[in-house]
């Protein structure tokens, strides 16, 4: 019994006597915002405006200071001086700093070197990323507390850290507050900021991070509810010097109502609207939507062609194709009204049976329908010919077309049927 009790191992001390719960509440009450704004503003002023010294300094005082909890806090000053209040005043009874983003110059270089500041502290400190995040949201909320200089400041500063990565383009939903919109100062920031965004980088990288966030078709929610027109949103732009902007934007729109356009006409197709119900609503689309016959063609193409479930034997897809695109003739007819629209679509037909295998052979089947339902007409086919084809099957399409083409030459007449030996 005694050796065994000698082997037991020494029990290690524990800690005995009332625990108290209040250790998080002590500890903020003895660390305050207060405290820790002397302590950056104090820190910012020694730097002063050499904003090297101010990343230093920053990050430095990291490892002394509770930047987790009071990130808020810190980006304030570093933006504004100062702690602010709610709606974007700085409280009167705080100290502040002119080393901020507010209080410095307006000019793009000033801010791309501050852009420069926020991006070592947050590569230093990656915690910060969404305390900055949040920070810049609610900024872009308290817009009407800020000065138009200060604004400008601001729109240009968060325009770089958009174009490099620092900020992340949802922050924009923050520009849709129904009283910014309404009193248009989202409009007006968003000028200067997509203008320092497409000088950091260009309007392709601007849509590309727009569109991860699917932010790439609400721009013109920046305008109140009546002013919400492709027109208003380019002239408006334009004018403030943003042309690729505008265009983008028009483009993001006629983009969204071709693929609308596309979506109604097949279910008008599936359901056998009449023919003349649904060119009315194309024709109104077109002119809605500004809409070239040529885009129009190519969506009519597509269409007919996705209506159906074609034979996988290619003897029996031919006959099939003829059936079904002859009853479609008088739609495409109605839509080819313009030479350059006939050869579009006739690269459409070219590519369908170049990218459906069993198509391969029906290619100049189709082009015989369509001339004798009066889609296609002679020049549009000898230009195809000549030389404004793809290279996609070339070579198997042009010897398909070669007796028919040699017909077209040698016809004395448009309108004269074509010779038994070419059907």
């Amino acid at each position: 019994r005694v050796s065994f009790m000698n082997n037991q191992k020494p029990q290690k001390p524990t800690l005995s006597g009332q625990r108290f719960k209040t250790r998080k509440r002590d500890e903020k009450e003895r660390f305050d915002p207060t405290q820790f704004q002397d302590c950056i503003i104090q820190g910012l002023t020694e730097t002063g405006t050499d904003l090297e010294a101010v990343a230093k300094f920053l990050d430095a005082s990291g490892a002394k200071l509770d930047y987790r909890r009071y990130a808020e806090t810190l980006f304030d000053i570093l933006v504004a001086g100062g702690m602010l209040a709610p709606g974007g005043t700085l409280a009167d009874d705080m100290t502040r700093t002119n080393v901020c983003v507010f209080a410095a110059q307006e000019d793009l270089e000033t801010m791309q070197a501050f852009a420069q500041v926020f991006n070592k502290l947050i590569r230093r400190y990656k915690y910060l990323e969404k305390g900055f995040e949040d920070e810049v949201k609610k900024l872009l909320l308290f817009l009407k507390g800020f000065s138009e200089s200060e604004r400008n400041k601001l729109a240009m500063l968060t325009g770089i850290l958009l174009a490099n990565g620092t900020l992340n383009a949802s922050i924009l939903n923050s520009l849709y507050n129904e009283n910014l919109v309404k009193e248009g100062v989202s409009a007006a920031f968003a000028v200067k900021l997509f203008k320092s965004w497409i000088n950091e980088k260009d309007i392709n990288a601007v849509a590309v991070s727009l569109r991860k966030v699917n932010m790439d078709n609400r721009l013109m929610e920046l305008f109140p509810a009546n002013k919400q027109s492709v027109e208003h949103f380019s002239k408006y732009f334009t004018e403030a010097g943003l042309k690729e902007l505008s265009e983008y934007v028009r483009n993001q729109q006629s983009i969204g109502a071709r693929k609308e356009l596309q979506k109604e006409l097949q279910e008008q197709m599936s359901r056998g609207d009449p023919f003349k119900d649904i060119i009315l609503y194309v024709k109104e689309e077109m002119k809605k939507n500004n809409i070239s016959e040529q885009t129009v063609v190519a969506i009519i193409w597509s269409s007919v062609m996705s209506t159906v479930e074609w034979n996988k034997k290619e003897e029996l897809v031919a006959e099939q194709a003829i059936k079904h695109l002859k009853q479609y003739s008088p739609l495409l007819a109605a839509f080819t009204t313009q030479g350059q629209s006939e050869l579009t679509l006739l690269l459409k037909i070219q590519e369908y049976c170049y990218d459906n295998i069993h198509f391969m052979k029906a290619f100049q089947k189709i082009v015989v329908l369509f001339y004798k339902a009066e889609v296609l007409s002679e020049e549009p086919i000898l230009k195809w010919y000549k030389d404004a084809h793809l290279a996609k099957g070339k070579s198997v399409f042009l010897e398909q077309m070669k007796k028919f083409v040699e017909w077209l030459k040698n016809a004395e007449e448009g309108n004269q049927q074509l010779s038994s030996k070419v059907e």
